[in-house]
């Protein structure tokens, strides 16, 4: 009788492993973007996090979500309530603490809105002889902290910052003393990219103490 009843024991409890290991992986799916003025806000490939909490079983889970270069993110989760959390100093903006509140049932999309300290306006890129050239205007969002430095980055691929490009072209110091002005750039066209027929830029601008620079949209140009 013994033997039987540790059978049917052993019985029960690999069928309760089974059913635990059986869950249904996660299907619902949260999409959202980082926000100024309602437009994406660019920033550096995997470089900006954001975090999402949800409570459960007495814990506090963190998931990390990623923004793409083009200031949106999505992250596959199951049905609940969660809180989305900005990084203080991860991201080219004034830190917000604020949480917030996202229902996931089947899907949820959410803005998640930023001040930014400086930010790109009016970029226009081309070909010219053997350059990118660019112009843009800087504008100033958020006081308190001064400009460093704007950038031209010329990439071979569409992922283009401070750490993927193949060529820059920086203005500092007395170049960006008048931000009412119209900034020019000027870069030779990488030896990288002249066999490809094309390129990509982008500029980004960088505020003084703030790691992460907030970036144009990526431009293909043909050379």
């Amino acid at each position: 009788m013994k033997s039987i009843y540790f059978s049917l024991l052993a019985g029960v409890l690999l069928l309760s492993g089974c059913q635990k290991d059986n869950f249904d992986p996660p299907s619902s799916t949260i999409t959202g973007r980082v926000i100024y003025d309602n437009q994406p806000v660019g920033v550096r490939t995997n470089g900006v996090q954001l975090e999402l909490w949800q409570r459960g079983f007495q814990l506090f889970t963190k998931i990390p979500v990623y923004v793409s270069q083009e200031g949106t993110f999505s992250a596959v989760v199951f049905d609940g309530d969660y809180k989305l959390v900005r990084l203080r100093g991860n991201g080219p903006w004034v830190d917000n603490s604020d949480t917030i509140n996202v229902q996931v049932r089947g899907g949820a999309q959410v803005d998640v809105p930023v001040q930014p300290y400086f930010v790109i306006r009016n970029p226009a890129f081309q070909k010219t002889g053997t350059n990118i050239t660019a112009n843009c205007t800087i504008g100033q969002v958020a006081t308190g902290r001064a400009i460093e430095r704007v950038t031209l980055y010329v990439g071979a691929t569409q992922f283009v910052d401070i750490n993927n490009n193949a060529g820059s072209n920086s203005l500092t110091g007395a170049a960006l003393s008048d931000l009412t002005k119209s900034l020019a750039f000027s870069a030779a066209v990488p030896a990288a990219v002249t066999g490809k027929g094309y390129c990509y830029a982008r500029l980004g601008v960088k505020t003084v103490g703030v790691a992460e620079m907030l970036y144009s949209p990526v431009q293909k140009i043909t050379l």
